[in-house]
């Protein structure tokens, strides 16, 4: 990475409009310009304090969005230089191929699948986090429960605003089908990979005892816009198959 002096705030930092909080829209700004190759490899941000100035926010809107960014592994910081443009090699591990991995993900040989919930309502704190969302929006909710050979295997909740998907029954096997024939059709997504414990009332429809371990996924699906369109908590049983997922690099 370079150590060279900081850049001066360019043209797409002042593009941070649209509904759902500041920091929120701030950190798709960011993203979208590195994924562009706008903000390169090893490039330095501008300070907080000049960036928050240029796209008037505050320093905590600035701090939270850069934080995300950390914690996605699109920025990273080093002590007493500043916050820099991670390398194509660590984000590439956070994206998935659309085509190979994320409209097949969790779908195994013989899998059946049981809804277990296909509701709207107004989004709850996370769902107007992860998808940008006004308080006063509507959210469509799909759950999902998977089972193979008579055994469950995962619980799958999906959330996705009602602009996208109006009405749940229109999902009949896959979500991403659904959004393909109705034109929005996500191109790419992050998702994170958890340790947990399993509470009820998942416990019982997994068929495990409270606190047996479990895997959750958290994946937030991108239109090619940069508009988050979906967000996937998937709960897997500890001892359910193992996974396998393909990884695109950028830089292909």
């Amino acid at each position: 990475m370079s150590d060279g002096p900081a850049v001066v705030p360019p043209r797409w930092c002042k593009d941070a409009g649209g509904a759902g909080p500041r920091y929120h829209r701030l950190r798709m700004v960011i993203e979208k310009a590195i994924l562009s190759g706008e903000l390169k490899e090893g490039e330095v941000l501008c300070p907080e304090r000049d960036l928050a100035d240029h796209v008037q926010v505050s320093r905590v809107t600035v701090r939270k969005a850069i934080d995300h960014l950390v914690r996605d592994g699109f920025l990273a910081r080093r002590p007493d230089s500043g916050t820099f443009v991670a390398g194509s090699t660590v984000r590439a591990h956070r994206l998935l191929s659309y085509a190979s991995s994320l409209i097949r993900h969790g779908c195994w040989p013989g899998s059946k699948i049981e809804w277990i919930e296909r509701s709207t309502s107004h989004p709850s704190p996370e769902e107007m986090m992860t998808l940008g969302l006004p308080g006063d929006s509507r959210v469509a909710r799909l759950g999902r429960l998977r089972s193979s050979a008579g055994r469950p295997l995962a619980i799958e909740r999906t959330s996705i605003s009602v602009e996208f998907l109006g009405d749940t029954f229109d999902v009949t096997s896959s979500i991403y089908k659904a959004l393909a024939d109705a034109d929005f059709r996500p191109v790419r997504a992050i998702q994170r990979i958890l340790a947990c414990n399993i509470d009820d009332p998942d416990a019982s429809m997994l068929g495990v005892t409270i606190g047996a371990a479990g895997l959750l996924t958290k994946r937030v699906a991108y239109l090619a816009s940069g508009r988050a369109i979906e967000f996937t908590s998937s709960l897997f049983r500890g001892d359910a198959d193992c996974f396998v997922t393909e990884l695109t690099n950028l830089d292909n």
